[in-house]
């Protein structure tokens, strides 16, 4: 009866350790998980960087439309005869200057 008891008792104690080699091995490989998602938060990817530089790009093309469609409207304020958007199509059009590579300039 005891020899049978030893059969009964091993495999509940194998599967009562289980949990704790688990845990170790948890424990053992922390370290290195810690590490490389600072690694990975501390880098941007390659398409992260694309898709910031994207964005930044549509925003300042939006930015260049909106002070275009401005300058237009001071422009023909301006040529009706109203000083004060003769200095605000000057100022659009300083804007636009130094929005766009190269300063190109805004279409008249």
């Amino acid at each position: 009866m005891i020899r049978h008891a030893h059969l009964i008792a091993l495999p509940l104690g194998l599967f009562a350790l289980s949990g704790c080699i688990s845990t170790v091995g948890k424990v053992v490989t922390a370290p290195v998980r810690v590490a490389s998602s600072a690694v990975d938060m501390a880098t941007t990817s390659q398409s992260e960087a694309d898709e910031k530089r994207g964005r930044q790009m549509r925003e300042r093309d939006e930015k260049i439309g909106k002070l275009q469609r401005q300058y237009q409207r001071h422009l023909k304020e301006c040529d009706r005869g109203d000083r004060d958007s003769c200095t605000k199509a000057r100022d659009d059009y300083a804007d636009i200057q130094s929005l766009t590579p190269g300063g190109a300039p805004a279409a008249r």
